[in-house]
């Protein structure tokens, strides 16, 4: 049987044993880094802030010069963060928020969900919407002492739904920009972390190549400071640079970097000495590469997505997995690349821009292109595989055979799949749009389905919109209807799935005509059976049904079982919705066999779903109960936290109706967290109709009503009638023992608000309304 957890509109943690913590410690701070450079200055500002602090929030902005950053982090703050954690003992969280990436930054919601997963939020319980998971956050570390490093951060916008906004939090945020609106408006300390003085940029020098170059002349190591304009990321790959080579002169080596040197000069307007100081480092470094890790460095340069693993990188350098290993291991070596997991690297957003820019320098563009479409082949085929346990009843492309030696990865089973989706969800968003860019617009279409079929149940379909919409028009430029009516089909679903009704019915009917032009039938039966959905969903019962039962006389011609079921499933919610509970119940059983013969589980939950909702309303509360119970069984076992969302609903009402008051709350409280996180709202004001009904059958009259008022104005402003005028009638019901006028005038605008609906159901609604104004 299924339990649900005591959530509501926040995160609640059960109290702890004896001697543990009462809710998650995250400790995020990336490994510490020796402390090569003693910058006492800075490191004296940001001890007299933590110990200047009052108690409450305190915010520092540290504006860092380009080049003074380290591979990937900031060297000093996170050498200090480690150094002073212990004064934060309810946890350390670290991001690195991509501002300056030449891709896309990290955006505050992605931030947001990785902190909530730190802070012991499973995924699937993380809102989409940024709005509400920046309250959850709030609210987790209101009365928390935790250190948040936001490093890299590209606008105060970025920065400012991250800040607790209370607590007694200190937050550290780095950035090129010097974020003023953050002084101005959060109250945050300044600190410039500029370019080393002499003394400490040499000291730098000699603590990475003492062991290796103890005889250096400290007068030659100023000089190769200087030339690296004594920032600390030059400098540390210059460092690497002298000390992989320790038998070779000073000298020699301060003069190769003067040659690179007048190469940028030649290259540059001279006018950013500290940028230009930064390139010539690193030109210095990347041609002291073998050439094999060189080629892939550039490569790895036009790789799509923020971090990438081992098997795209062999693909795009051409490599077999283990020499491409080596020149991965040699750019970490070099510092030219951060390793952060097992076979997981990232550069530093300069770097990126350099392997870039080496690509297109040095690359002839046939050999780009050709690398380009390897790694997207790579993905499409990646993601087709998981799509394939993902989603299994839909249909698979007829994909060509990718141009690489390395084979695109199969998954094992279902978990294998969602787990490679969800690492890699970061980096297909992006694939769409780098191959519409490229001009692949056949890749671009496939990456688009095959990115949907392989979407996380844990993920939004928001999340998908943009790639689809791109898709949708790289098919058109081809000309590629059979896509173009898929995509559309995709993209009104994912319209529905988010509430925005008439965008999805724009695409649903786009599809069908397509459909009927081409005399594709089961494209058109989909598009009938999906834009029946819509009507359900505005209350159009008599069109919808028509709708459905068009769809399942084309699916049972076609000779298409699973999707004739589905469309009969849709037809017995009809019935029941519309109060005709006869044919209901026979449409649910026949729904229920055929579902169950063609073992399609998600099928199966929503017609038990159905099934529970038809012995409630029959006065059958175990057979009830049995149903809804493996619908969420199935919920959880698919990992799919909208079905289970929707289907919480039914299993409020059974213990509401049991009454198990408490068990209903919970019930409906985390359905109304997760509908909040999919983005659902129409169904979240469902979940608080069904808490409203729960306190009102408790005796809170008070909270009940407040219920129902939050319930009503989503439903006004979604411009769902029938919801509005169901939730007027509740919000009557809650408020008439205090304010009598008040309860009619509600009932009097249901009772309007009913004219348009001639269903069984609404007719009986009207008449109890009627029934109540007589009194």
């Amino acid at each position: 049987m299924v339990q649900a957890r005591n959530v509501t509109g926040d995160i609640h943690f059960h109290p702890a044993a004896a001697g543990e913590p009462s809710h998650p410690v995250p400790r995020q701070l990336p490994a510490d880094e020796p402390a090569f450079v003693n910058r006492t200055g800075e490191v004296g500002q940001l001890n007299a802030i933590l110990s200047a602090r009052d108690g409450g929030q305190v915010v520092v902005s540290v504006h860092v010069v380009a080049g003074t950053a380290g591979a990937g982090k900031t060297s000093l703050v996170l050498h200090w963060a480690h150094q002073v954690k212990h004064r934060f003992p309810e946890g350390q969280l670290f991001v690195n928020l991509r501002g300056y990436d030449p891709g896309e930054p990290l955006t505050p919601g992605q931030a947001l969900r990785r902190f909530l997963r730190a802070l012991g939020v499973a995924s699937a319980d993380i809102p989409q919407d940024t709005d509400d998971a920046a309250a959850l956050y709030r609210s987790l570390l209101a009365d928390r002492r935790v250190l948040i490093i936001l490093d890299n951060a590209a606008t105060v916008a970025q920065v400012r739904p991250l800040l607790p906004g209370g607590g007694r939090c200190l937050i550290i945020v780095t950035s090129r920009s010097r974020l003023s609106g953050l002084a101005v408006r959060d109250g945050a300390h300044r600190l410039t972390l500029g370019t080393l003085p002499e003394r400490e940029a040499v000291a730098l020098l000699g603590a990475v190549t003492s062991g290796y170059r103890p005889d250096d002349d400290p007068a030659k190591l100023a000089e190769l400071a200087r030339l690296c304009a004594h920032l600390p990321l030059a400098l540390r790959i210059a460092a690497e640079r002298a000390a992989s080579h320790p038998h070779l002169r000073l000298d020699d080596l301060i003069a190769d970097l003067r040659d690179e040197s007048a190469l940028w000069d030649t290259l540059s307007t001279g006018s950013e000495s500290e940028a230009d100081a930064v390139r010539t480092v690193f030109a210095w470094s990347y041609r002291a590469l073998p050439e094999p890790a060189a080629r892939l460095f550039r490569l790895l340069g036009l790789h799509p997505g923020p971090e990438f693993g081992l098997h795209p990188a062999a693909v795009l350098g051409e490599l077999p997995l283990r020499r491409a290993r080596q020149s991965l291991d040699d750019l970490v070596g070099a510092h030219l690349l951060e390793q952060t997991g097992p076979d997981r690297y990232q550069f530093h957003d300069l770097l990126r821009a350099y392997a870039a820019d080496q690509a297109h320098t040095q690359e002839p563009p046939e050999q780009r292109d050709r690398a380009l479409r390897r790694v997207l082949e790579w993905y499409l085929h990646t993601a087709d595989a998981a799509g394939a346990w993902i989603r299994p009843a839909e249909a698979r492309m007829t994909l060509a055979a990718p141009a690489t030696t390395v084979p695109p990865l199969e998954c094992a089973d279902f978990n294998a799949a969602v787990d490679w989706s969800e690492r890699e969800h970061a980096t297909l968003r992006r694939l769409v749009l780098a191959s519409a860019s490229a001009e692949l617009d056949a890749l671009a279409w496939q990456l688009a389905i095959a990115q949907w079929n392989a979407l996380p149940p844990s993920a939004s379909y928001s999340d998908w919109i943009d790639a689809g919409r791109a898709g949708l028009e790289a098919a058109e430029r081809s000309n590629e209807s059979d896509a173009q009516i898929r995509l559309l089909t995709l993209l009104g679903t994912s319209y529905r799935q988010v509430n925005r009704l008439g965008e999805s019915l724009d695409c649903h009917e786009r599809a069908l005509a397509l459909a009927r032009a081409r005399h594709a039938r089961v494209d058109e039966a989909r598009s009938l059976n999906l834009i029946g959905l819509i009507h359900l969903r505005t209350r159009r019962l008599d069109v919808a049904e028509a709708h459905f039962q068009q769809a399942a006389a084309a699916f049972n011609e076609q000779d298409e079982p699973r999707r004739a079921a589905i469309a009969l499933s849709n037809l017995a919610r009809i019935r029941l919705e519309a109060g005709r509970l006869p044919e209901a119940a026979r449409a649910t059983r026949r729904a229920l066999a055929a579902h169950r013969a063609l073992n399609n589980q998600q099928s199966i939950g929503n017609i038990l779903n159905i099934s529970a909702a038809l012995h409630l309303e029959q006065s059958e509360p175990d057979q009830a109960r049995q149903a809804i119970d493996e619908a969420l069984d199935i919920a959880l076992a698919l990992r799919d936290r909208t079905l289970e969302a929707y289907w919480l609903l039914t299993l409020g009402d059974i213990q509401r109706t049991a009454g198990e008051y408490g068990d209903a709350l919970v019930s409906y409280q985390r359905s109304a967290m997760l509908h909040r996180r999919v983005g659902d709202r129409s169904r979240e004001a469902l979940a608080w109709r069904g808490t409203g009904r729960t306190y009102r059958a408790t005796g809170r009259a008070d909270e009940a009503a407040e219920f129902h008022r939050r319930a009503a104005a989503v439903h006004a402003e979604l411009g769902d009638t029938w919801q509005h005028a169901v939730e007027l009638g509740e919000l009557a019901a809650a408020v008439e023992a205090d304010t009598p006028e008040a309860a009619r005038a509600h009932w009097s605008e249901a009772l309007r608000r009913l004219e348009s609906f001639s269903d069984p159901r609404a007719a009986a609604l009207r008449t109890r309304i009627q029934q109540r104004l007589t009194v």
